[in-house]
């Protein structure tokens, strides 16, 4: 809660999340609600006659693995891929962005690469490197790891007015990228892979 005086008047910036809603209000001196937010995920929950936290979990879970499987696709990879995903909080997401790029302040994504390619979606001299790139309990091929803060999630949402599923699939689609080999440091770059994570998107229908 964040409280700013004026000369007359108290105003009271009021936040509360839950588990399926979460609202902001701008209160006057304690009484008067000038405005109040409310993003919902009631819908969702719905048909189960109330809150089911494991629901919303596992929502986000089925549009991750669905970008990832697109993405696999795009890029044409020959093998079943291994990614490791973890959504968590601007602070945990800034201590590993200090730690690894010695950059002290929260991201929206961070993408681990454990493939080195000659060039982007390039598979074919990973199987000289078993041990190096296969798990060897499932065989399957370890692309890497993807950090998302799911705080930047909603507040980029909200910046540039689509839905925090198309915005946790777009960083999915670009973190895939970069397990992929691919790369925005060069303008040529940063337009190829705009291009694909486009492409991606819209395979899986993620446009808003």
């Amino acid at each position: 809660m964040k409280i700013r005086k004026t000369d007359e008047d108290v105003y009271i910036l009021a936040i509360e999340s839950s588990c399926d809603e979460t609202a902001a209000a701008v209160v006057k001196n304690g009484r008067e609600v000038l405005s109040n937010v409310i993003s919902s995920q009631i819908a969702l929950h719905t048909l189960y006659g109330g809150v089911v936290p494991e629901i919303a979990s596992r929502k986000h879970i089925e549009k991750i693995n669905q970008v990832i499987e697109a993405a696999l696709d795009y890029a044409e990879c020959p093998y079943e891929a291994e990614v490791n995903v973890i959504l968590t909080d601007n602070d945990a997401i800034q201590a590993i962005n200090k730690e690894y790029r010695q950059i002290d302040a929260p991201t929206d994504v961070l993408s681990f690469p454990m493939v080195d390619y000659e060039k982007p979606s390039d598979f074919d001299h990973v199987e000289d490197a078993v041990e190096d790139y296969f798990n060897p309990e499932t065989g399957e091929l370890m692309l890497g790891d993807i950090v998302i803060s799911v705080d930047k999630v909603e507040e980029q949402a909200e910046k540039y007015g689509h839905s925090q599923t198309r915005e946790l699939a777009f960083l999915v689609a670009h973190s895939m990228l970069h397990l992929c080999g691919y790369d925005h440091m060069e303008e040529e770059e940063r337009l190829l892979m705009e291009e694909r994570q486009r492409a991606i998107l819209e395979t899986r229908g993620y446009t808003r």
